[in-house]
């Protein structure tokens, strides 16, 4: 008996979707190494476009200050939207690839198999936070390497994988005609179905018959009868020739002459490269570069690819030949069911209704989020008053060197914290980008449970509490209470805000109620980034208030007048999400 060699498994990882058209794609999983070189391309660029920017705004302060005063709000904020926005952007805006995913051959979409949307993209590069624990991204690496669809958090958030954008590419069509190939079927469909049904009828038919039939059927047949057993009689040698037929037709092969899957091949192989072409195109540039004419015939061209592969599967035909039509189908299916793109008008209409409807929504996790600061602030609070002497064991430094910094500056009339004015607009980039991260860990701790987020919230709330009853304890308490009552509302609102996000998705993992768990975590991760999206912009008014009032000489009737402003914003800013909230439900 030959030995043969067992063929290899497959050990890469599938996702198969059904699309639109009733046709399955199988998708490949991009694995850890590709997923990790794609980062590493990605991240020496964030690096050297930040310190291109830092050496330009150096430069030119060296030069004569070209952007005045503004130049460190300016770095500061944009190196933080870089290196935040920089994997958000791509894959929002250039169907689910960076350039190093792009480098690599690798892309996001959502796990139905279309492209990603801009609200999952998001919220899986705004989870990298949680992925990245413990550093350095291990905990992100061993899910991708674990997960049956190699996906983190973040994608399980946001309901997307990553897979491979251009599989290996393979022979399509054999290189000598079927033919000529030793295993090719001789005879075309007619020929074959005329040979069995006389051989399934044989033995019915009287011997005379049979040998007139044989007869005529073997004068047909005469070019592929010679080579089978030349010795038998005619009966017994066209059933071996059926048996041989049998056996090509087995092996995957059409027929002779071009068969169904070789007359596809032949005749549709100039369209799938036609196709092939205004795929890669729309690929790189998207559907937008198409003219108005070439749009329906893209729709069109692709549906008949779509069903061009079904009829490879069906026919058996070579899976190099169907591999290369699925990756066509692949590519128009991402292009054409992508996500609604959105104008200026409905993006505005995201921020200033839907964000605060979702807050209000959840007004339960905010409420929750605010007792877990609250409360926490309250012990420090007391513990400080009650002991003072522990004021150098809980406290940082810095706190305590500003409170004795204190007591030698109210003498003088000095307050907390008074900049320059020319120092102001860096001193709100810092305070607002340092807020809105705070924000983001709140967020991303919400996913282990929760508890992430209510660490944050406790651990805050304790040393502010304690921070404020060390300066009550040495006289000080008005001196920083006006510092914080122009910003403090908003800033601690916002911090609430992002706390309710991440209880949000620690309670979905908990109780998903009658979803799956992993569609109650896409849903809740939708709900979540619109409500971080409230806080962000709490914050950023609040990063204003307190780089441009609170850190200036503004009396305290100003910075209360700011104070009182602060509150109305935000109850106008809920009130608009109310009415949005209420028109939402009148339309139901």
């Amino acid at each position: 008996m030959p030995l043969t060699t067992p063929p290899r498994p497959d050990l890469r990882q599938h996702l198969v979707i059904e699309t639109p058209e009733q046709v399955a794609l199988d998708y490949e999983i991009a694995g850890v190494g590709s997923r990790a070189a794609a980062a590493v391309i990605d991240q020496a660029i964030v690096v050297a476009v930040v310190v291109a920017m830092v050496l330009v705004f150096t430069l030119s302060h060296i030069a004569g200050s070209l952007f005045g005063p503004l130049a460190g709000a300016i770095m500061l904020g944009t190196g933080f939207a870089i290196w935040y926005g920089y994997f958000i952007f791509f894959e929002a805006f250039r169907q689910g690839q960076t350039p190093g995913k792009r480098w690599l051959g690798i892309r996001v979409v959502s796990e139905s198999g279309h492209a990603v949307s801009r609200s999952g993209a998001v919220v899986r590069n705004l989870l990298r936070v949680a992925d990245f624990l413990p550093p350095p991204y291990l905990g992100g690496a061993l899910l991708v390497a674990l997960h049956p669809h190699g996906r983190r958090l973040g994608d399980i958030v946001a309901g997307t994988v990553v897979v491979r954008d251009r599989p290996a590419e393979r022979r399509t069509v054999p290189d000598t005609e079927p033919a000529a190939l030793a295993e090719a079927p001789e005879l075309d469909d007619q020929e074959f179905r005329l040979l069995d049904s006389f051989v399934s009828r044989a033995d019915q038919l009287a011997p005379s018959a049979r040998l007139r039939l044989a007869t005529e059927l073997a004068r047909r047949l005469a070019q592929p009868l010679a080579a089978v057993q030349p010795d038998a009689d005619l009966p017994h040698r066209l059933e071996a020739l059926l048996d041989q037929e049998r056996g090509r037709r087995a092996s995957g092969l059409s027929a002779r002459g071009g068969g169904p899957a070789w007359q596809l091949v032949a005749r549709q192989g100039e369209r799938w490269d036609e196709f092939d072409v205004l795929a890669s195109r729309v690929q790189r540039r998207g559907l937008d570069d198409l003219k108005a004419a070439e749009l329906p015939d893209f729709a069109a061209r692709y549906r008949e690819v779509a069903a061009d592969l079904a009829r490879l599967r069906t026919y058996g035909a070579e899976p190099a030949t169907i591999e290369r039509v699925e990756r066509l189908a692949v590519a128009g299916h991402n292009a054409l069911y992508r996500g609604e793109g959105r104008a200026l008008s409905q993006v505005w209409t995201v921020i200033a209704r839907q964000c605060p409807a979702e807050v209000l929504g959840a007004w339960r996790q905010v409420v929750l989020a605010c007792l877990m600061f609250s409360v926490p602030a309250a012990v420090g609070y007391r513990m400080l008053r009650e002991k003072p002497q522990l004021a150098e064991e809980v406290l940082p430094d810095v706190m305590l060197d500003r409170a004795e910094a204190g007591r030698q500056a109210r003498g003088t009339g000095q307050r907390y914290v008074e900049v320059a004015a020319r120092i102001r607009p860096a001193m709100a980039s810092a305070i607002i980008t340092n807020n809105v991260r705070v924000a983001l860990y709140c967020f991303a701790g919400g996913i282990f449970l929760g508890v992430g987020a209510l660490v944050l919230l406790a651990t805050n709330g304790l040393q502010l509490g304690a921070s404020f009853g060390h300066f009550v304890n040495v006289g000080l308490g008005a001196y920083l209470g006006e510092f914080i009552i122009g910003h403090g509302v908003l800033e601690l609102t916002a911090i609430w805000i992002a706390g309710g996000a991440g209880f949000m998705l620690g309670r979905t993992l908990v109780a998903p109620g009658d979803l799956t768990r992993a569609d109650a975590l896409v849903l809740a991760g939708r709900r979540a980034i619109r409500m971080l999206g409230a806080s962000v912009v709490c914050l950023l008014v609040a990063g204003l208030i307190e780089g441009l009032v609170s850190a200036s000489g503004a009396s305290w009737g100003g910075r209360m007048a700011v104070s009182g402003a602060s509150v109305l914003f935000l109850i106008g800013y809920l009130l608009s999400g109310a009415a949005y909230r209420q028109g939402g439900a009148r339309h139901r």
